[in-house]
């Protein structure tokens, strides 16, 4: 009998035994095998173990889109370091850019305003030119977030404004005293920190905040958890002994503090839910942390420690095995794999004349944007060095 003619379940079983190398070379041997071989199926559990794959720890799947066979082949890139890397946008002024993507869409934050660039899959220019051009703000834009058909940016003035992305029409809520440095939202909720030491919990339809409670600090960074149950909270550790701070959402209640013995002025400045029990977090202190939240533990269970003493401004996971951070120093950006102890990759954006931090970096299956003072990076893994600028 051929091979091929055995039944599916069979084939299947036999070639899960195959590693990533195998199964490409055996992808060679005939139409019949080849087209097989290609299934989704067949690296669905090669593709757990890799970077950035898209297959995250619970199961679900980031970028159904594209053949995971593909994103294979791209991982390995992720994995070496192998990218071209180019720098797709500048501008003159010093500015705190922010970032969201949304499929091949890219939201960059320049002062007053958000524009919206498509990615172009295949091609030098990394980016169209702006589609999209959502302002509202009176003054710079500290942070945005996408829900849904909705973004919504909070900026120095103090507003949020809730902007349709379908009609084009905007709310503004009268958001804090002081500029609100983070907000995010997720179904019908919208909660902000600002630096008046205030969170205030809204919804899309509501012109006067659900709650406002105090901080007694400065607040820099929030998180909803991805059930909706719960949200947290980073400080900038100067008035508190803990720097982070998980709410329940129902019932408007403060559940915990997470951590203790944090110096002085150790504020968290990004936070990342990875499960309703999974946090991430990174700040002044120079550490990734990662929290267990169910109720047994609450408590850091592992740690990465940026090698330079450095400030990280802003991380990203991919659901899995990866993250990426930025750093305060010559825009480094270091590539993670949490089964490691130590720093995968590292990539260094901007010059020591021009040292910026990497105040917020975005990234797909192939593609890490990372926003700087002055510029936006732009770093293409499905490239080799040949074709790096």
């Amino acid at each position: 009998m051929h091979l091929a003619q055995l039944p599916e379940d069979v084939f299947y079983h036999i070639l899960g035994y195959l590693d990533y190398r195998s199964l490409s070379r055996f992808s060679q041997v005939c139409k019949t095998i080849y087209s097989f071989v290609n299934r989704d199926i067949v690296w669905r559990n090669i593709a757990k173990e890799f970077l950035n794959t898209g297959i995250s720890g619970n199961g679900t799947d980031r970028y159904p889109k594209i053949p995971l066979k593909e994103r294979v082949s791209t991982a390995q890139n992720w994995s070496h370091g192998v990218c071209r890397k180019d720098i797709p946008l500048r501008w003159r002024k010093n500015l705190l850019p922010w970032l969201q993507m949304d499929g091949n869409i890219l939201f960059l934050s320049q002062a007053a305003e958000i524009r919206a660039h498509r990615v172009h899959p295949e091609g030098k220019r990394t980016l169209g030119q702006p589609f999209q051009i959502f302002s509202g703000h009176n003054d710079d834009v500290c942070r945005f977030v996408l829900n849904n058909s909705y973004l919504i940016s909070s900026g120095s003035d103090g507003l949020i404004v809730v902007h349709s992305r379908r009609s084009r029409s905007q709310t503004k809520l009268p958001g804090h005293s002081q500029e609100i440095n983070c907000l995010d939202s997720r179904d019908e909720l919208i909660i902000s920190g600002s630096r008046d030491a205030t969170v205030k919990v809204w919804t899309l339809t509501s012109s006067s905040p659900r709650g406002t409670f105090s901080m007694f600090d400065r607040v820099w960074s929030i998180a909803i958890d991805p059930s909706v149950s719960s949200f947290a909270v980073g400080t900038a550790c100067c008035r508190t002994p803990s720097p982070l701070h998980l709410w329940n959402i129902e019932r408007l209640e403060h559940v915990c503090t997470l951590g203790s013995n944090f110096r002085r002025g150790a504020g968290v400045l990004d936070i990342v839910f990875e499960s309703p029990f999974q946090l991430l977090t990174c700040g002044y202190d120079t550490f990734i942390r990662l929290w267990d939240l169910r109720l047994t533990s609450r408590k850091c269970v592992m740690e990465w420690e940026e090698p330079h003493d450095s400030t990280l401004y802003c991380l990203q996971t991919d659901g899995n095995h990866m993250m990426a951070s930025g750093s305060s120093y010559y825009g480094v950006v270091r590539l993670w794999d949490k089964r490691q102890s130590q720093c995968l990759q590292v990539y260094e954006l901007s010059a020591q004349r021009a040292s910026s931090p990497v105040y917020c970096l975005r990234f797909n299956s192939s593609h890490l944007f990372a926003a700087l003072a002055t510029s936006l990076h732009s770093l293409d893994f499905r490239h080799s060095p040949s074709s790096s600028s």
